[in-house]
């Protein structure tokens, strides 16, 4: 007979072991080079590799630091950073989305091989037979930044201003209500004409109380260029409010109510 601590301990050990078991594992290949093992493994559909690992496979000059708990890679043409738990990397000012974040697995930065082929010019195929990921870039030519400048101003700044102390996805939520509009027949058509739309009083308090106008969060400007890039949350929504500080309750009377992220609902 199996006492039952002995069960449970068991039952505890095996919850354990699912819990920290490593991501199935794919292979890698870079130029039709094969890489080591530890430069690659597939966690939620997603093959994310070693980016020192594959940066020094395609550009050996390049230097690859740790700066301030944040992976920094420059060469000529080039800067790119990766910290992990973020869900985007940085490339020549140019930010691309991670849905899963950067991840650190055993001292290496690893980051979803597509969104690096992007950052460095190169294109990925699936083996699916040999669960092999191909990554080939003959010669990297870094993506660039193409961000219209006063739309990046504009929508840094209503980000920065509705969703001060939210997470990402709560900026990046606020960012989706704004081209939400613009794309919507009943609002203006372009982000500086929905900010600044006037009817019923202003649609944006920072409007009115001017702090539209101050200097925009890091991360803001980040969510701005990440929604630039067609990065959505709260898909579908185009009012939102802090139902703990709002005073006009118009739109949960009138309007679908989509998701809370944060402090604030979304409606469609």
């Amino acid at each position: 007979m199996i006492h039952p601590w002995k069960r449970t301990a068991a039952a505890l050990a095996l919850s354990a072991a699912l819990l920290t078991a490593p991501a199935a594992a794919s292979s890698l290949q870079v130029n039709g080079g094969e890489m080591p093992a530890y430069a690659a493994m597939l966690e939620e559909n997603t093959t994310y590799v070693g980016l020192r690992a594959v940066t020094e496979r395609l550009l050996p000059q390049a230097s690859v630091t740790w700066e301030n708990r944040t992976a920094v890679v420059r060469a000529p043409g080039l800067e790119l950073t990766a910290r992990p738990g973020d869900q985007w990397l940085e490339v020549n000012g140019r930010c691309l989305y991670i849905k899963n974040k950067v991840k650190l697995v055993d001292g290496s930065v690893m980051v979803p091989v597509r969104v690096l082929a992007e950052a460095y010019g190169g294109v990925v195929e699936w083996d699916q037979a040999t669960r092999t990921a191909l990554l080939t870039c003959a010669a990297v030519t870094p993506t660039q930044a193409n961000y219209d400048q006063e739309d990046l101003y504009w929508l840094s700044r209503i980000i920065s201003a509705e969703s001060r102390g939210e997470i990402i996805r709560g900026k990046l939520a606020v960012g989706t209500v704004v081209m939400n509009r613009v794309a919507h027949r009943e609002f203006p058509d372009s982000i500086y004409g929905v900010i600044f739309d006037l009817r019923w009083g202003g649609q944006f308090e920072p409007v009115s109380n001017g702090t539209i106008y101050n200097t925009p969060t890091a991360e803001s400007v980040t969510a701005a260029k990440l929604v630039l890039e067609g990065v959505r949350e709260a898909e579908g929504s185009l009012y939102f409010l802090n139902p703990a500080l709002a005073q006009n309750f118009w739109t949960p009377q009138n309007r679908p109510f989509l998701v809370t992220i944060g402090n604030h609902d979304f409606y469609g």
